[in-house]
This record gives C-alpha cells, sequence and structure tokens, in this order.
C-alpha cells in the first residue's frame, strides 16, 4: 500500500489534558499518542519526534520552534511551549498561555473544557515510514512511523476536524465559496511572501500557513480529511512584480504539487 508522503499531515487524539495550573498559566498533557492505530491507518513509534525536539525543541536555538496553536491556526499562537518531550504514552508537553485575547481565549476554553483534546501538524519523512503486513487488521496491515517532521502542536475542539470545509461541504454548502476563500487568503499571503519584509519567524508563519490552505483546498477536492501538502515559493518576485496570470500559476503549482 502506498501513502502520498509528500504533504502537511494532521493527527488527533483522544488523550486529554492533564493539567492546567490557574496560576502559572500553564498547561500539560499529550500532543500525540504512541503505539495506536489511528485513522490514517499509521501507527506512530516511540522517538517519531526525537530529531524535531532537537532541532526545533524548547532547548534549541532555532527561531523556528515547535509551537503550540489553535486548531492548526498559525494566526493563533496561543502559548509558549516551556517543555516537550517523549515518554511511554506519547508526545507530552508544558505551555504557558499567552496573555494576548487568543491566549486568555485559550486559557478559559482550556478551564470551561471546550479545548481537551490535541492534535500535531507534521511532515511524513519517506524513509522512516514503512507499510507492515498485518492480516489482524482490517485494512491487512498498517503504516510504522518511525520519525516525522514535527512543525506544532495544537489545542483542538472536542475532536472535532479541524478543516471545516469538509463538515460544510457535507452539509451542503458549495465548494465553490471555500475555494474562493481560500484563493483570496492565498492571494494576501503570497503578496507578503513575496514582499518579504518583516522578521524570519514572520515570514515562516506565511509559509505555514500557506501549507494549510493547501490541506484545506484537498481536502474539498477529495472530500475527506486525509490531507497535506508542499510550498514552492518562486524566488526573487517582488508583489509589483507578480501579475495575475503567475498568481494563478503559483497556485497552480502549490495545489498540484
Amino acid at each position: 500500500m502506498e501513502k502520498n508522503l509528500s504533504i502537511y499531515g494532521v493527527k488527533s487524539h483522544s488523550l486529554i489534558l492533564k493539567d492546567l495550573d490557574e496560576g502559572s498559566r500553564s498547561v500539560s498533557g499529550y500532543f500525540a499518542s504512541f503505539d495506536t492505530l489511528d485513522s490514517d491507518n499509521d501507527i506512530i513509534r516511540k522517538g517519531a519526534f526525537t530529531k524535531s525536539i532537537q532541532e526545533r525543541g524548547v532547548k534549541s536555538t532555532s527561531n523556528r520552534q515547535i509551537a503550540h496553536l489553535r486548531n492548526h491556526d498559525w494566526e493563533q499562537q496561543i502559548g509558549k511551549l516551556t517543555e516537550i518531550g517523549e515518554d511511554a504514552k506519547g508526545l507530552f508537553f508544558v505551555s504557558t498561555l499567552g496573555r494576548s485575547t487568543k491566549g486568555n481565549d485559550a486559557f478559559l476554553d482550556y478551564q470551561d473544557g471546550i479545548l481537551n483534546e490535541h492534535s500535531i501538524g507534521f511532515n511524513y519523512i519517506g524513509e522512516k515510514i514503512n507499510w507492515i503486513e498485518d492480516s489482524s487488521f482490517k485494512s491487512g496491515g498498517y503504516f510504522e512511523v518511525k520519525e516525522v517532521k514535527l512543525w506544532e502542536g495544537s489545542g483542538v475542539t472536542f475532536g472535532a476536524n479541524e478543516f471545516t470545509p469538509v463538515i460544510d461541504v457535507a452539509k451542503g454548502l458549495t465548494n465553490e465559496s471555500h475555494l474562493a476563500k481560500l484563493n483570496k487568503e492565498f492571494e494576501i499571503i503570497t503578496k507578503a511572501l513575496m514582499n518579504g519584509q518583516g522578521t524570519d519567524e514572520r515570514l515562516h508563519s506565511f509559509e505555514m500557513r500557506l501549507k494549510v490552505i493547501q490541506q484545506k483546498y484537498n481536502s474539498l477536492i477529495i472530500e475527506k480529511p486525509f490531507t497535506k501538502d508542499t510550498l514552492i515559493i518562486e524566488p526573487n518576485k517582488t508583489q509589483n512584480e507578480i501579475t495575475e496570470t503567475e498568481r494563478k500559476n503559483l497556485l497552480i503549482k502549490l495545489l498540484n504539487n
């Protein structure tokens, strides 16, 4: 069995919040679990996050450290990770929630049990995933995932599908309206990227938001939540040099990659 590896993946699990310290605004729990079969027919093994933690964990010097988001939205960084690591159960974390409006809202939603599950945003690594044949599984086997590139962990609401266009389409809304919204968001972010202004962290946030846009686009096209992506950006272009045709071509490249 084959899996599309050139993708940005998300995985939710039902491990509930471990602790919320109201005094320090610290929240702890698990972003992912080990040795359990998920809806993508994957089983993630302990050690899958080790390299990402070394390269982009809280003790790294990277300016692209693993983020704590809400619903995989790079405009909603709700906390700052103070610990992240692996134990026998899964990928654990401790995060201090921000004092911005979004951070305060997240604090209250954790407090009220509205944010009660977590999910990860990641990329597969081709040589670190293998198909294991096993007749005890309904599909005849599973994908064993030994390493991923971890970008973020997100608080999610009641285990719902984070990529709402799929749910909305099932309710009878048109793909066209969602595609128009995604196209508009893509154009805004592309202009900002091509302009090239701001900190490296800001530009990284834009890049990751483009990945999520493609994921949502793929969800609409195939009408199921198995959605991921890669990012293509043409270099040496300024905002004024990009024509409408070039923007459309860039969108096509991004979405067809």
